[in-house]
């Protein structure tokens, strides 16, 4: 018996140090990642009432929904946030975040950022230039996701990745009357020379998916994001993983460019 409580006992102390020193100092803000509120098939569509049971959750369990303004803040000052921070971010601007995951947010009072290919907007499926204004007023930020949604990291010419890069921020500036400070590379492709140009064109920082050069989320110009998907909605526990903070530790980084 004593064996078995001395076993125990180390257990627990190994535990705890995995913890304190390891796992909690690589804690970040989980920031969410979707594209389509919609009945479409796939990976990047999530049925509108799955999206409700999913933010229905966040609020139920505590979760302080913030601006990724604020987190990239806090990136910047070194400030630790506590532990139940998230950002929530969409990318690809269709029509369906006006129709289904705007009332959403409403409702929840969440704030969201939506990054637009913004040469795509007012096509047929995209939100439309009067959507994005009231959105605008309500919580909603808006920010570059090149202006045709093309993979920076396979672009050479400096000339184009100028125009997609600097152009999204300037037209959406142009249209709604309001700063669009933050980009998102667009299957979260980038390099050295894009992610430069991205500053240059005066962002204050940038997402990508879980590619990117740095582990945790200490370089705002290469932000991590954890896609959310329908099968979250129906499995509770791993909807809690990725509200975790910790999920991206444990993925495969992918090429960045």
């Amino acid at each position: 018996m004593r064996k078995i409580f001395l076993s125990l006992f180390a257990v627990t102390i190994l535990l705890g140090a995995f913890y304190f020193f390891w796992l909690s100092p690589r804690y970040t803000v989980p920031i969410l990642m979707y594209h389509s509120i919609s009945y479409g098939e796939g990976s990047s569509f999530v049925k509108p009432e799955n999206f409700a049971k999913q933010m229905e959750y966040i609020k139920r369990n505590g979760y302080d929904v913030i601006t990724l303004d604020e987190l990239a803040g806090s990136i910047k000052d070194k400030r630790r946030l506590k532990r139940n921070k998230v950002v929530i971010t969409l990318d690809d601007g269709y029509e369906d975040n006006f129709i289904y995951a705007y009332p959403i947010f409403k409702k929840f009072g969440f704030p969201a950022t939506i990054f637009l290919p913004t040469d795509h907007m007012g096509r047929r499926g995209h939100l439309n230039w009067d959507e994005i204004r009231l959105m605008s007023k309500h919580k909603i930020s808006f920010g570059g996701h090149t202006r045709t949604h093309l993979y920076l990291g396979d672009v050479s010419d400096i000339r184009v990745l100028l125009d997609e890069i600097g152009g999204p921020k300037k037209a959406i500036e142009r249209e709604i009357g309001m700063p669009a400070d933050y980009f998102c590379y667009p299957v979260g492709g980038f390099n050295a020379k894009v992610k430069e140009i991205v500053k240059e064109a005066g962002y204050k920082g940038a997402c990508t998916t879980n590619r990117g050069f740095a582990r945790l989320n200490s370089d705002v110009y290469e932000l991590k994001r954890v896609k959310v998907t329908n099968s979250d909605a129906l499995k509770p526990f791993s909807l809690w993983i990725k509200l975790s903070g910790y999920y991206n530790l444990f993925r495969g980084r992918k090429d960045s460019y």
